[in-house]
């Protein structure tokens, strides 16, 4: 996937951020995906990754920070501000109204029922998402079988252990990190004559 040189203003930077979270109500990470690697391409589904994994690690909401890190790569601070703009100015005031509406209306059956099978659609999007950025993994230095070993670790620790993010970031992401770099280590040093 050719990979273009990103959006040509600050302007493109906010309403493309806008039009994100605008579109991804309960599950902008897979809007995400499509929005900036397939329909824009700023980035390919690798940068993505990469950027996703950062997101992961950091305070905040994964999309938030993934545009702060995406204005900031454009534009710097002022696209960063752009980008954070554009990512919750619109939707805020969505999500205030719709609190407030939901504050009237919480103790209706109809609405606890459906609030309950949007979760089911939420978790199909997360779902989606792994699945589309799973080819991204063989240009991980840990090579595919290592990746997806290490993803079903994450996915036992997390559904079976219940390990809370912080321990499981320093066990397995320290894991992760460490069989990365000697990946890398292996890939620079066979690349040397």
């Amino acid at each position: 996937m050719k990979v273009k040189a990103g959006p040509a203003s600050l302007g493109q930077l906010f309403w493309a951020f806008n039009r994100l979270a605008l579109q991804g109500f309960g599950g902008v990470l897979a809007v995400a995906q499509r929005e900036l690697v397939e329909r824009l391409g700023w980035l390919s589904r690798e940068d993505f990754l990469d950027t996703f994994a950062i997101a992961q690690v950091l305070p905040g909401p994964n999309i938030v920070n993934i545009s702060l890190m995406l204005g900031d790569r454009f534009f710097g601070t002022r696209g960063a501000f752009a980008a954070l703009a554009g990512m919750l100015c619109f939707p805020s005031l969505i999500v205030i109204s719709m609190a407030a509406l939901y504050g009237e209306f919480a103790n209706l059956p109809m609405v606890s029922n459906a609030l309950r099978g949007m979760g089911a659609v939420s978790a199909g999007l997360i779902m989606a998402t792994g699945l589309k950025l799973l080819p991204s993994l063989k240009m991980s230095p840990l090579g595919r079988p290592l990746a997806l070993l290490l993803a079903l670790l994450t996915i036992a620790a997390v559904v079976y252990l219940r390990l809370p993010l912080p321990y499981l970031l320093l066990s397995l992401g320290s894991v992760g990190m460490a069989l990365a770099w000697r990946g890398l280590r292996r890939q620079e040093t066979a690349g040397k004559p």
